[in-house]
């Protein structure tokens, strides 16, 4: 297993190095300037030269990238053109709220789309089929910033049950402990923020979690629907268990690893998938952070923000492998 850790970690090291040039060289190449972007026009000449020399943008590119890379190496990303904050502080004050959406539409989406999907495949052309397969299609096919503006409208705008935007609203008051809200509000004893908080993750969390619960209540129906014909459901059923043993326990547990397996690259999907989401909701992430940068040419900021999105994903992908060997205790890692 450790070995098997270390490989992985040290495969990422060329991943990170590829994207880091890729989204570099990319930034290099679009128009504009972060200097036009983010200096006054009434700026004297001699002082956008001392602002362009002083963020290092008089340099060559292969230089400013390997200057990056070197900094990079000891967790200096640098500091934010747009914030002049350094680059990781800024990503890790917003990290956490872009993880607890992503959280939350994942419970949402597994809670919904495993037992939707389970039962499905328990009664093929049913009502309660058809009505699954309903589901499914409408998440996988509903635009996420189409959905979000609906809700909004009808949820905040008309019926005015929850908040439209933001992760909290002013003056709430709750000192950050984790970051995340709901479990800091759990840890404080605060269940009025605690409350407030899931309204406020209610609608982004239901748009984010809609596509995921569509992809998995989907293949979890056509994996399960394929074990049930397997020969040794057919003998679980000739020894007189129960349906409800044979589906779940036999039939589900043959089929989670492929539903964990798609579980998982959602989730790290949803983490880098939040931006829209994120912008439409006013939602204070990591994703509406990289719309920001992009708009402004933070160079600085833009790439380290892909190089979490990239490390953030690989870790999920290592963590359900690990995974793998508690579902089904053949495989093993070498």
């Amino acid at each position: 297993m450790a070995s098997y850790l270390v490989r992985r970690l040290i495969g990422v090291i060329p991943v990170l190095l590829m994207v880091s040039l890729m989204v570099f060289a990319l930034t290099q190449l679009a128009p504009g300037d972060p200097v036009s972007m983010l200096v006054s026009d009434e700026t004297s000449a001699e002082d956008r030269q001392r602002i362009v020399e002083a963020w290092g943008l008089d340099r060559p590119a292969p230089v400013q990238y390997l200057s990056f890379l070197q900094n990079a190496v000891t967790g200096d990303f640098g500091s934010s053109f747009r914030y002049r904050e350094p680059v990781l502080d800024l990503v890790l004050a917003r990290l956490p709220a872009s993880i607890e959406l992503a959280i939350y539409a994942t419970l949402l989406a597994v809670l919904i789309g495993i037992p939707l999907g389970v039962l499905s495949a328990a009664r093929p052309n049913s009502l309660l089929d058809n009505a699954g397969s309903l589901v499914g299609f409408f998440g996988v096919s509903m635009p996420n910033f189409w959905l979000g503006i609906l809700l909004i409208l009808v949820f905040a705008g008309t019926f005015n049950v929850l908040p439209s935007g933001g992760r909290e609203p002013w003056g709430m008051d709750l000192p950050s402990i984790t970051g995340f809200l709901t479990i800091d509000a759990l840890i404080q004893g605060r269940f009025d923020a605690f409350w407030t908080a899931l309204r406020h993750l209610a609608l982004p969390a239901i748009v984010l979690g809609t596509s995921m619960t569509g992809i998995i209540m989907q293949l979890t129906r056509a994996t399960v629907a394929e074990s049930l014909r397997e020969d040794y459901v057919m003998t679980a059923r000739a020894k007189g268990l129960s349906e409800r043993v044979v589906l779940w326990r036999h039939a589900f547990r043959n089929a989670l690893v492929a539903v964990v397996t798609i579980i998982g690259l959602e989730f790290g999907a949803l983490i880098s998938g939040a931006i829209i989401v994120e912008t439409v909701f006013s939602w204070p992430g990591i994703g509406m952070l990289l719309i920001q940068s992009i708009t402004y040419r933070d160079y600085p900021l833009i790439v380290g923000l892909v190089l979490v999105y990239t490390t953030l994903f690989v870790l999920v992908n290592v963590l359900i492998d690990i995974l793998y060997t508690t579902i089904d205790p053949r495989i093993r890692m070498k």
